[in-house]
């Protein structure tokens, strides 16, 4: 039994502990090994095993006494976006080396309050900029899967990638992500997970590092919906810390699930039917639709007519917000300083440590951020896209005015492609992977990616649930439908 507790989800794992049929230190042993037979995928950074066996001691004494919440005594991976005190907290960039926070972020905070075990750090997209985990300092995370036939390595989505990697790898029970313009959901789909994005303002962003203010949101990576339901809960609600963080209930999400869909309505957005969208992505879409409709839901076209300008605009706010938040990288007070020579002053430090420190990627985007955002270009770029932005929010707003309850989606134009694959010469073709994704985080909604099916080479494909804002318990329903309806049980080969 022993060696399966580290395939077990949050929901299976808690009733084991609860009835004392195993115990947080079996949990935590069994996934330490998992990690140590991991290593081949790089998901796992920063390990923390001393920490992660003193909190499962600690969380046996709290079961022992009947005092556990739910996570109590689960093992968790957390992105290496969130600050953990003591730990190494990089956000995948050289620029914060030897980085070892004094403070931890509300989120993580809240969990270990709670009794979770935390396992390390998660490797990801420096500075959670990138689709495909090919930026991090540490190197790229491999996929769990394979092509059918194939052993050419893959990429688990980003930037995410870590979080997603190990949780389909069964390293760790579930994951922390941030999602700013697809980065849980799009991993969650190319490995078979489900990941969800919460509404802006529903989980705090006190303590994670800052990739674009207005679109960071932090929520679950899990290996089903009900697990994506009990970590929301334990991490979601108002932090004085946070003035983004929002006043709101936090429902239980949990007994949400089970009830049923009868009667809901589920849009189909026509602006999301891309041209040479491939025909395995158009069909699931569409046998999503059915399942939906076989649930008892409404499934209606509706029109967001603002979609095409999604990306674009997203590729202006981000980047700009990015490179705000990023001025304060500088080699002064923390992290990397570069290696002056005679007669350098304070202007050659922040240019050299700055040159050094960032990746490509990082500085691609903060000199687009920083071009945006000059005297005569603000009115022209940024202006303009935080205008299309309002469009874009404003048709959602008429969506569910009209009655609709969440829309479906793809969540991906396609399934993972290979490391290397998408030409660092071309970031466009990049970018188009969060064609799906980027509007949810513009509008500030919740949306979840869901395993739904696998591609002729055996590899997973998700669908996207978005729903209103504040409604997770809702969504969560929803995404519970698909999922029954899919009963995607497949799992990545073991190569490792």
């Amino acid at each position: 039994m022993t060696a399966a507790l580290n395939a077990l989800g949050i929901a299976e794992a808690r009733e084991l502990l609860a009835r004392r049929a195993v115990s947080a230190v079996d949990l935590t042993m069994a996934c330490l090994s998992a990690m140590d037979a991991g290593t081949p995928l790089n998901a796992f950074v920063h390990p923390t095993p001393d920490i992660a066996l003193a909190q499962a001691r600690a969380a046996d004494a709290r079961l022992a006494r009947g005092e556990a919440p739910a996570m109590c005594g689960i093992p968790v991976g957390v992105k290496d976006l969130f600050c953990t005190r003591g730990v190494p907290s990089q956000a995948g960039s050289r620029i914060l080396s030897g980085f070892r926070p004094p403070y931890e972020s509300t989120v993580t905070a809240r969990l270990w309050d709670q009794g979770a075990v935390m396992l390390g750090k998660l490797n990801m997209d420096e500075f959670a900029m990138g689709s495909s985990n090919e930026t991090a300092c540490y190197g790229p995370v491999i996929s769990p899967w394979r092509r059918r036939g194939s052993d050419a390595p893959l990429t688990p989505g980003g930037s995410s990638g870590g979080s997603a990697a190990a949780v389909a790898a069964d390293l760790c029970l579930a994951a922390l992500g941030t999602d700013t313009g697809g980065s849980i959901r799009q991993p969650a789909a190319f490995c078979g997970i489900v990941g969800l994005k919460p509404t802006y303002g529903r989980v705090s962003r006190w303590g994670i590092v800052a990739f674009a203010s207005s679109l960071d949101q932090a929520g679950p990576m899990t290996k089903s919906v009900r697990d994506a339901a009990i970590l929301l809960r334990a991490i979601a609600g108002e932090d004085e810390k946070d003035s983004t963080s929002a006043p709101e209930p936090v429902p239980d999400f949990e007994a949400a699930l089970g009830q049923g869909i009868r009667g809901r309505r589920i849009g189909i957005p026509r602006e999301y039917r891309l041209e040479g969208m491939p025909a395995e992505i158009a069909a699931l879409w569409e046998r999503g639709a059915e399942w939906l409709r076989a649930a008892g839901a409404e499934v209606v076209e509706i029109s967001l007519p603002h979609t095409r300008y999604a990306l674009p605009a997203y590729y202006v706010i981000a980047p700009a917000e990015a490179s705000s938040n990023l001025a304060r990288y500088d080699g002064v007070r923390y992290g990397h300083r570069a290696r002056l020579a005679q007669g350098d002053g304070i202007v050659e430090m922040y240019e050299k440590t700055r040159a050094e420190g960032f990746g490509p990627e990082v500085r691609r985007r903060i000199m687009i951020g920083t071009y945006v955002l000059s005297a005569g270009f603000y009115d022209a770029y940024y202006n303009r896209a935080r205008k299309v932005r309002a469009l874009i929010k404003r048709d959602f707003e008429a969506a569910f005015a009209a009655g609709i309850d969440a829309i479906l989606t793809p969540a991906t134009p396609s399934a993972a492609f290979g490391l290397g694959e998408k030409a660092a010469a071309d970031p466009v073709e990049m970018y188009l992977n969060d064609v799906f994704t980027v509007t949810v985080n513009l509008a500030g909604l919740p949306g979840i990616s869901v395993p739904a099916g696998l591609d002729a080479q055996g590899l997973p494909l998700g669908l996207q649930l978005i729903g209103r804002p504040w409604d997770e318990a809702g969504l969560l329903a929803v995404a519970e439908e698909v999922e029954r309806a899919a009963g995607f049980v497949s799992r990545p080969g073991k190569w490792w």
